[in-house]
């Protein structure tokens, strides 16, 4: 695709992906506790600081910042080719990993839709021009 910054966008698709769930499985125990405000913000800085889930989810954040930055240098690599692979990428895997370990519910025109997401994604990842 894109060589090493091709490389990059997809790690941090990836880890922007894996933080986004990971935030949702560690405030799913937080909201099952009384939620993350419940007892001020002192409380929830050190309810954040104290949840596995939340700090790997924090850290894959700021990592995916670096490697997204890192992708965005490429002349090659134009904006409006990365941010579509970003957005409908990590959607259609936060979407799955959402129903295949998390429970969610999603119908069969959800599926439908995040397969014509993938395709839009590919679409607009093959089609670069110079």
């Amino acid at each position: 695709m894109f060589g090493i910054h091709g490389l990059a966008l997809l790690t941090a698709l990836v880890l922007n992906a894996t933080a986004n769930v990971l935030m949702k499985m560690g405030m799913n125990k937080v909201e099952a506790s009384g939620g993350l405000l419940k007892h001020g913000a002192v409380a929830a800085v050190q309810t954040v600081l104290t949840s596995p889930a939340l700090l790997v989810g924090l850290t894959c954040f700021g990592l995916n910042v670096g490697f997204y930055m890192f992708a965005l240098q490429s002349r090659a690599l134009k904006i409006s080719v990365a941010y579509p692979i970003m957005v409908g990428g990590g959607y259609a895997i936060i979407a799955t990993v959402g129903y295949l370990a998390l429970d969610e519910r999603l119908t069969v025109v959800q599926k439908i839709g995040v397969a014509m997401i993938l395709v839009g994604v590919v679409v607009v990842a093959s089609q670069t021009a110079e």
